[in-house]
């Protein structure tokens, strides 16, 4: 069984809680910072092909930028028994003004294939609707197949926009609109 609640959370953005039994999906607080850093860090070793970033440079950063990060962007957090199981970001792309993003999703892989991921992407869909888009975009990478599967059961469609990777141009990045729209 699936709940959100959209409420205010601290900042000046809408926060969402979702929940799932034991799962909750929640916004990232500034005290979180450990907790990203570990999920970021297993994220960008588990699949370092999917991310815009590196272990390298993130294992780097200081915990004054890890809390900063959490400070000035819009961080959700999946919480299963008390252990952060995922991570999602939702936030604008300056490249392309007006529009709402989803970034830097994953799922450790013990809550893989559990209603982790939706969950997540329901929190940022839930966002960008409270903000007033009618559009979601992310960028997946063309060769991470599960999760351009993934995508399309929760209804992002390809905008035949691709390009290579900034830190990476071989690795083909696929841009992905999902429409908010009801109808």
């Amino acid at each position: 069984m699936r709940a959100a609640r959209i409420g205010t959370c601290g900042g000046s953005f809408p926060g969402v809680a979702v929940t799932d039994v034991a799962l909750i999906v929640r916004p990232a607080e500034s005290d979180d910072w450990p907790k990203l850093r570990a999920i970021r860090l297993e994220a960008l070793t588990d699949a370092p092909e999917a991310f815009g970033s590196t272990y390298a440079v993130a294992a780097k950063l200081s915990n004054y930028q890890w809390r900063s990060m959490i400070e000035r962007s819009l961080y959700f957090l999946a919480e299963r028994d008390g252990n952060v199981v995922g991570m999602v970001s939702g936030g604008l792309n300056d490249r392309h003004p007006g529009t709402h993003w989803l970034y830097g999703m994953y799922v450790t892989p013990i809550a893989r294939g559990s209603q982790t991921a939706s969950l997540l992407v329901d929190v940022v869909v839930a966002w960008a609707r409270a903000e007033g888009a009618t559009e979601l975009y992310l960028h997946v990478t063309s060769i991470a197949e599960r999760a351009r599967a993934f995508y399309a059961r929760m209804g992002f469609v390809a905008t035949g926009v691709n390009f290579g990777m900034d830190r990476d141009p071989r690795l083909i990045m696929m841009t992905l609109k999902k429409s908010l729209v009801d109808g």
